[in-house]
């Protein structure tokens, strides 16, 4: 007998309520306002079209596409503004990035469909009416799937009332969710850091009648920002700072042992701190009035005890003492503005491109100084060719959206007019020796710490001057001792040295240095000079090279040591900041760039023939060119390209210029058969720009020279190590080297270099021991050559000290003396170049020489054996 079921009863109205609700809401109450899926159509067109303007370098979006594919990330900014989060909503749709769908504190409803409105407003009713609670996305875990799922969100750092709520109402805090969300999984957390400019000013020191009713530039509000938008678009643009890994956060952290909240807390300020950096990294810091700068150096504690005491001691009246102080101060100071920067940087711009060829910037170094600037100042420190360095490197920075730095120029460039301009752009004034002047040496002093005190990136020139015969000078360390002591005095709380590559295909001033060299005396700038600066218009000067070396953190430096200033005594301090200055002249070298004319000038140069065909220096430049690849050394990208023809141009130009010519009977001869001279009086021209190169040359030139010496076709490498030590002492007041690495790991590098290059091959049973090929000789020789320039001008010097008595050797007409022999001596066919009659190189002979004992005619025990030496090295060479 079958039975029939039960008829079910009927639902009740709030049962069908209830399944009505559920389907309207797709079975999940997790809908809410601040989360914004991507936009497409009209709204997403019209928001392109509307931030089209806001530009946002590769760089930095790349910064986001290196990150792991399985992290959470979250887009820091700090204010609570709807424009910044539209923006990265709408172009990080176009770059095809992690898009911001999240918002913690932002509900652009605005932005929503009006079904998506409602829904989210009936799931928030209905939870109420069920549960008496208010829907709490955190508590639900609506938060965690999210972000779990892959979705990234943009947290505010600031807002109105945040604090009070998350303190006094004790509600949720994103940053301390984010920590247990991370302390919970084993997938990261990014926190990444965004900021968005309307202008590269610098916050003044007061606000401004339009700050009050717009907003500031560091914060606009929303008027200004759509003035700056459509008035001034290309001011807009957008950085990325450091990640944050919230892992390592965390594991730092936990060490102190604190509490979540209090972690959050951490994390909070970490971000700020962050986010303040960078921008200040842009804008620059806070720029004072003139007087009120002034006013904060004079009034410090440290100058006015300081002014008190030596009033006393120099029985001065005190206001006369103060007085003094003023005028040097208004002697030193820059008088920074931004806005004659900004300006400038259009006529700078026209005069780059009028006279050279482009700029090769050296991009990832640059990325790279900017993400330290974050750590404290930038001490820039340049290597110095030109007068057009002082304007380069600071228009550089500004057009990279960096703050142009505070340069210090020498006193010389302080003439009218020229000297308020270089003001208004940041230099402050030097004197070339603080000999007898303490009242000024201490205002300089405090100068230097009230610039880095307020965080002003400086430029200095550790060389002290420009170079005039091509290569690095020797580091002249009074201002880094200043530096150091400003750091002592805990001006800042890290110091960031970068050292810094400016090269040139041809200088502006090759005249003048080739007086000066010559013995010429130097002429001081002055308006004249100004003026007939047009005729520098009229040429082209090829290409300029910027090249950034890793940056160097004293604050690391010190730790390295496991010391700080403080504790050090002065004599180390002294010792660490000689080792600083060699280490950044050394830094400068390595990241140097070789340019074809250096090579061609080197080629030509070191040819041993009087004339040489377009072959022959080619077959040298090659010589040249595979030591530099396999020494890593850096070449200019027409190198890189295509050597041959770089080379070729660089030759057309030096024949234009006639510093290399053909004899005069074959001026119709083709090119591939021409025979070229070179000038002698035109060698010290090439001598400059061989110079640019030298230091990648030297280890091999030293070890070149040491071969040959030992007149064998057969040695084995330890005989060569003494001679390397032995040039390397020789010429320390010519190239700056790098004490850390041992003559044996040099010559190891150099005799890889030759085998490579087929100048040497290796003993078949003999370790260690190496035979000279037949074309290895010529080879040698062509390195052995990049030293005979000094050989023969510190041969001179030694005939010098040699013919003269001790009480006859001294005296302001000594180099008169030697240059004179010199010239003798190259009559009389005693040397063989011309270029060796140089001031500097006798300059740094003399320097030698006397430090090692030998100041005339009476030390003939100490001159016979360099004597000897010298001799020996330079029949081997020639």
């Amino acid at each position: 007998m079958s039975t029939t079921p039960a008829p079910s009863a009927p639902a009740s109205w709030q049962d069908r309520w209830r399944q009505f609700i559920s389907r309207l809401l797709k079975g999940s109450h997790n809908h809410f306002l601040f989360h914004l899926p991507p936009r497409t159509g009209l709204a997403g067109w019209l928001l392109k079209r509307f931030f089209n303007g806001i530009s946002m370098d590769r760089p930095h979006l790349e910064i986001l596409r290196q990150l792991p594919a399985q992290a959470i990330l979250i887009y820091t900014i700090k204010y609570r503004t709807y424009f910044e989060y539209l923006f990265y909503h709408t172009r990080y749709q176009q770059e095809k990035v992690p898009v911001p769908e999240l918002s913690f504190g932002l509900r652009p409803w605005l932005m929503q469909p009006l079904s998506r409105i409602g829904r989210c407003l009936l799931a928030h009713l209905d939870w109420l009416v069920t549960r008496r609670q208010w829907l709490n996305p955190y508590a639900n875990g609506f938060w965690q799937e999210q972000l779990l799922g892959g979705r990234a969100a943009i947290l505010p750092l600031v807002e109105k009332h945040g604090f009070y709520r998350r303190f006094v109402k004790a509600q949720t805090d994103p940053l301390r969710f984010l920590i247990e969300l991370q302390k919970s999984i084993d997938r990261p957390i990014y926190l990444i850091p965004h900021l968005m400019f309307f202008s590269k000013s610098p916050a003044p020191s007061y606000p401004r009648l339009r700050d009050i009713f717009l907003g500031s530039e560091q914060r606009p509000g929303l008027i200004r920002r759509l003035m700056t938008l459509f008035g001034n678009p290309s001011k807009v643009f957008v950085e990325i700072s450091q990640p944050l890994d919230l892992r390592h956060f965390i594991a730092m952290a936990e060490k102190s042992e604190e509490s979540t909240e209090y972690q959050a807390l951490m994390l909070r300020r970490q971000l700020l701190m962050q986010h303040n950096r960078h921008r200040q990294s842009i804008t620059g810091p806070v720029v004072k009035s003139h007087e009120e700068f002034k006013e904060s150096i004079l009034s410090s504690q440290r100058l006015r005890q300081f002014l008190a005491q030596h009033s006393e001691s120099r029985k001065v009246p005190l206001h006369e003492v103060r007085k003094q102080a003023d005028g040097y101060l208004d002697e030193i100071s820059a008088k920074y503005n931004h806005f004659f920067v900004s300006c400038a940087c259009k006529p700078v711009s026209w005069l780059l491109d009028t006279m050279f060829d482009g700029i090769t910037v050296d991009k990832e170094g640059l990325q790279r100084v900017k993400a330290q600037s974050l750590k404290g100042p930038l001490i820039l420190i340049p290597c110095h060719k030109s007068h057009m360095d002082y304007l380069i490197l600071s228009y550089i920075f500004f057009i990279h959206n960096m703050p142009a730095p505070h340069t210090a120029a020498g006193k010389n460039l302080s003439f009218w007019p020229m000297g308020p301009l270089f003001r208004a752009g940041g230099a402050f004034f030097v004197r070339r020796t603080f000999s007898g002047a303490v009242v000024y040496a201490k205002v300089f002093a405090e100068y230097i710490y009230k610039l880095l005190e307020d965080g002003f990136n400086i430029e200095l020139f550790i060389e002290g001057g420009r170079s005039r015969s091509g290569k690095l000078l020797m580091p002249k360390l009074g201002l880094l001792t200043l530096l150091f002591n400003a750091f002592k005095e805990r001006a800042c709380q890290d110091m960031i040295f970068v050292p810094v590559f400016i090269g040139y295909d041809r200088v502006l001033e090759e005249t003048a240095y080739l007086q000066e060299l010559s013995g010429g005396q130097k002429e001081p700038e002055n308006i004249s000079q100004v003026l007939r600066a047009r005729r520098f218009l009229k040429r082209r000067y090829g290409k300029i090279y910027i090249n950034f070396h890793e940056p160097i953190s004293l604050k690391e430096l010190l730790a390295e040591n496991n010391t700080t200033l403080e504790e050090m005594p002065t004599k180390e301090q002294n010792a660490l900041c000689r080792n600083l200055g060699w280490r950044v002249i050394n830094a400068i070298d390595q990241v140097s760039v070789i340019t074809p004319h250096a090579l061609v000038a080197s080629a030509a140069l070191n040819c041993a023939a009087a004339r040489f065909t377009t072959d022959d220096l080619m077959q040298n430049v090659e010589t040249y060119t595979n030591l530099l690849t396999s020494q890593g050394a850096k070449l200019t990208d027409t190198l890189l390209m295509d050597p041959q023809r770089a080379c070729q141009h660089a030759l057309d130009n030096y024949i234009q210029r006639k510093i290399i010519e053909l004899p005069g009977g074959e001026k119709n001869v083709p090119a591939e058969a021409a025979q070229y001279i070179l000038p002698a009086q035109k060698r010290l021209q090439l001598e400059y720009y061989k110079n640019n190169s030298i230091a990648y040359f030297v280890p091999a030139a030293f070890i070149a020279a040491a071969i040959l010496e030992k007149d064998a076709f057969q040695f084995s490498s330890a005989c060569l190590h003494d001679r390397y030590r032995y040039l390397q002492d020789l010429f320390k007041y010519e190239f700056a080297f790098d004490l850390a690495v041992p003559a044996e790991r040099m010559t190891r590098k150099n005799i890889k270099s030759f085998i490579d290059d087929a100048i040497l091959i290796p003993h078949p049973t003999l370790p260690d021991t190496y035979q000279l090929t037949s074309v290895g000789f010529r080879k040698l020789k062509l390195f052995a050559r990049f030293l005979l320039t000094y050989f023969e001008s510190y041969w001179v010097v030694l005939q010098f000290f040699k013919q003269t008595p001790r009480a006859d050797a001294g005296g302001e007409d000594r180099m008169k003396k030697i240059q004179n022999l010199g010239r003798a001596m190259l009559k009389q066919h005693e040397l063989a170049l011309n270029e060796s009659l140089s001031k500097i190189n006798f300059e740094n002979g003399i320097s030698f020489f006397t430090s090692h004992g030998i100041r005339g005619s009476e030390n003939v025990e100490k001159i016979e054996p360099y004597e000897n030496d010298i001799r020996k090295f330079m029949q081997v060479i020639k």
